[in-house]
């Protein structure tokens, strides 16, 4: 029999926390200096968009299992394997690229190594989230844990943030560009250090009964919806992992709402580190602070909209998803048409923020269509679709950027213009503004 919880000591609940901090800030770090890598090495920029879709596609697959084998082999080793996996993809890119900027490695070369080599973070990296959800889930009360697992899943939003920050800092002389993945590769082995020392033994005969959820990989544009900690806390409670069909009738609509909203995102977010480069004209380690600034500003716009201004005006998903796409297609538009790069920052802030409306809108569209003990069912099915967002649609985005720059945000203002007529004519997406 499971031992009964007690109050999580804040210095665990911290360390747990920093697990997860770091692969998101990590991850958001190298999307900020990557596509300046690829047009110093001279690897082309769908090559780079193919790159964060495989390492997408890894995730997506390797998720579900690393969910299951945390009830088996124990939390802490689940999160220091995710940690783990994280650090050797972060140190094995870092000497890739270094090899590659010095002219070691050709560029086809270093591509090919570097897609491996950020595979094994799309593989072991998903271990950490739901293994950190169920320590957390399992040592909290039941009136503790909605809040608990909340500030958790937090720490994604928060490392889209802090990685690009950061990410500048590390260029230093001689490591280059490949600075930041060395500096994040170190961080990482010292937090696999902290949770051996700062978390007791948690070996499954001695783990308390507690749940967790597969997550989406972090990264730009696929900010936390709440659908992991949804999922992970009603796993926790009835003990039961289970997934809804995208396709089961009460929830289709939104499911469709959600990969629409969440492609068109995924699209336009995997080309604007070029479309600043190429609007504003600048390379190397000035463009680098560049894009790290407008990341920072769409990450901060998407908090602002999930922490602040959804609560304050307590929004229904319905009201939610009308106007977080009629607020992206805003955004988007405004990239296109931005002069200059203080416009295109705002843009993609508006942008940001209007699919931080939209998104977390059918999150919550969703669980409200189907009953209590369907919840983790249908969150399930919800983190599926936010993970498929990122498998073809970055791909996708960059096609479009290279037939014309303007091209993927021309579209996604077309395309959020129809979700926001979807959102108010579908019937069930409509009946949800009835619901708060």
């Amino acid at each position: 029999m499971s031992a009964v919880p007690q109050k999580l000591p804040n210095a665990h609940f911290v360390v747990v926390f920093a697990a997860l901090l770091v692969t998101a800030a990590g991850n958001t770090a190298l999307q900020s200096v990557l596509p300046v890598i690829g047009r110093e090495i001279q690897i082309p920029d769908m090559a780079i968009a193919v790159i964060f879709s495989l390492s997408a596609l890894f995730w997506t697959f390797s998720a579900p299992y690393w969910a299951r084998q945390s009830d088996k082999r124990g939390r802490r080793r689940l999160m220091q394997l995710g940690v783990t996996g994280f650090g050797v993809s972060m140190l094995l890119c870092a000497t890739v690229i270094l090899l590659g900027i010095k002219g070691v490695l050709a560029p086809l070369v270093t591509f090919a190594l570097f897609t491996l080599a950020r595979g094994l973070f799309g593989i072991f990296g998903s271990a950490a989230n739901p293994a950190a959800q169920a320590y957390v889930a399992g040592r909290t009360l039941p009136a503790e844990r909605t809040a608990s697992l909340a500030i958790l899943a937090s720490a994604f939003g928060l490392g889209t943030i802090l990685g690009p920050a950061i990410a500048p800092i590390f260029i230093l002389p001689y490591v280059d560009l490949s600075g930041p993945m060395f500096a994040f590769a170190l961080i990482a082995l010292a937090v696999v250090i902290w949770l051996q020392l700062g978390l007791p033994d948690d070996s499954p005969e001695q783990a308390l009964k507690g749940g967790g959820a597969e997550a989406t990989m972090p990264s730009i544009g696929g900010m936390p919806t709440g659908a992991t900690a949804m999922a992970a806390e009603e796993t926790t409670s009835t003990g039961r992992r289970e997934r809804m069909q995208v396709t089961d009738p009460r929830i289709k609509p939104f499911m469709i709402f959600g990969f629409a909203a969440g492609s068109l995102q995924a699209a336009t977010g995997q080309a604007i580190g070029f479309f600043i480069m190429d609007r504003v004209g600048n390379t190397g380690l000035h463009a680098t602070q560049l894009i790290s600034i407008a990341f920072m500003a769409g990450a901060g716009a998407t908090l602002l909209a999930q922490w602040g201004i959804i609560r304050l005006l307590n929004l229904s998903p319905s009201q939610l998803m009308r106007w977080g796409s009629l607020l992206g297609a805003a955004g988007v538009a405004g990239i296109a048409f931005a002069p200059d790069f203080h416009a295109l920052v705002l843009a993609f802030a508006v942008a940001s923020a209007g699919f931080g409306f939209a998104r977390p809108g059918f999150t919550a569209g969703s669980s409200l269509a189907v009953s209590r003990h369907e919840q983790g069912g249908v969150a399930g099915a919800v983190t599926a679709v936010n993970g498929a967002c990122f498998i073809l649609a970055p791909a996708v985005g960059i096609g479009l950027y290279e037939l014309k720059p303007e091209l993927p945000y021309w579209l996604s203002a077309l395309g959020l213009l129809a979700l926001a007529v979807y959102a108010w004519t579908n019937p069930l997406l409509r009946k949800s503004a009835v619901e708060t």
